[in-house]
């Protein structure tokens, strides 16, 4: 049976423009102060940098972010692990895999190597006997136990901003997963050329030391 291969990927599901969203912020970050009379045309972005660098990060939680994610099933195990966002993900219970099943292609196995080619052996073999399992009758979500966690899955996943944030200091890290760090890069990058004023303050680099090199941290707010 031939599988389908594939490298994760995402799209953001949420419209907005970042103007909008800092202004909102500001408008009900004033609230605690009863600042409003300061509002002005340009006064957004210079407040919302100064709640972030005093950490006074619980008004970032009044606007929130959905994005769809393909990845592994691996992946997003660790992903519903963050109790402060909504789920909802590809079902392998309802799903049925017979005509194709879909893979992620492990990031730190290259293509044509050993490694590899075990990899892709055991994903074709699990397809091919899960194809088998269906045919004799099997429902989903009893044929679903012999597949991988390199299965491919679909989850839309909404998180306020302050929670993004927190995710992408754990998710991005060089302690992370590579196959994680792989997945949520990416949205960071988004999110950064998005809202540069909310997430400036994570740095990317390429350390050139892992299957997947890039990583990102939080640099420290000036005192």
């Amino acid at each position: 049976m031939e599988i389908k291969i594939i490298k994760p990927s995402f799209r953001l599901e949420t419209i907005f423009d970042e103007e909008t969203v800092l202004k909102m912020l500001e408008k009900i970050g004033r609230i605690s102060h009863k600042s409003e009379a300061k509002i002005k045309e340009d006064s957004a972005k210079e407040f919302v940098k100064k709640i972030i660098n005093l950490g006074h990060e619980s008004v970032l939680e009044h606007f929130s972010i959905t994005v769809t994610i393909i990845c592994d099933r691996g992946v997003s195990h660790e992903m519903v692990r963050h109790r402060l966002a909504s789920y909802t993900q590809e079902s392998t219970r309802y799903c049925n895999y017979a005509d194709e099943i879909i893979f992620i292609k492990p990031v730190f196995f290259k293509k044509g190597s050993p490694e590899y080619d075990i990899w892709k052996k055991v994903c074709e073999t699990a397809a091919w006997e899960y194809q088998k399992l269906i045919s004799l009758g099997r429902k989903s979500e009893e044929a679903r136990t012999i597949l991988p966690n390199s299965l491919k899955t679909e989850i839309a996943m909404t998180c306020n901003l302050r929670e993004w944030r927190h995710i992408f200091s754990l998710r991005c890290s060089s302690f992370a997963h590579p196959q994680t760090r792989e997945t949520f890069i990416p949205i960071l990058k988004c999110f950064k050329e998005k809202l540069p004023i909310i997430f400036s303050d994570f740095a990317i680099e390429n350390n050139h030391q892992s299957p997947y090199p890039f990583v990102a941290q939080k640099i420290k707010a000036a005192p």
